[in-house]
């Protein structure tokens, strides 16, 4: 299964290695799942790992090798995004996510996601770490 990572979940898995968003990185590399972000997602992690924890940087750069780079959404997809009330700088996540045809977008951001959590849009299903981890160990490796 392809999982689009936002930025929050780039940045958690950073921050906290014995969290849920780190353990989708042990999945992937034991092949449960493949993992996916936009340069848009990578920036906006990068950025406030920058402010906040800068010391980690390198540990997000080495999870990073992990994460399949998938292209920028192009405006039609941005634009449908914003028609489901996500703010301008979300809706490059959700449009990427459905571009890159992930099953799965991965977001802690409550705020923003929070009305969309649990639906799927344009098959990409929106779900929080726990929510992606509990699927993974469901559906098995694969």
């Amino acid at each position: 299964m392809r999982l689009f990572l936002d930025a929050n979940v780039l940045f958690s898995a950073a921050q906290n290695a014995g969290g849920r968003a780190a353990a989708l990185f042990d999945l992937a590399e034991e092949g449960w799942c493949t993992l996916t972000a936009s340069p848009h997602a990578l920036q906006e992690a990068r950025r406030n790992l920058e402010l906040k924890r800068p010391e980690l940087l390198p540990w997000l750069e080495r999870l990073l090798r992990a994460v399949a780079v998938c292209p920028e959404c192009s405006p039609q997809n941005a634009a449908w995004a914003r028609a489901q009330r996500l703010p301008d700088k979300d809706a490059p996540i959700l449009g990427a996510a459905a571009q890159a045809r992930a099953g799965l977008l991965v977001t802690g951001d409550r705020t923003h996601f929070g009305h969309l959590c649990g639906n799927s849009l344009r098959g990409v299903l929106i779900v929080t770490p726990a929510e992606a981890l509990a699927r993974l160990l469901v559906q098995g490796r694969g």
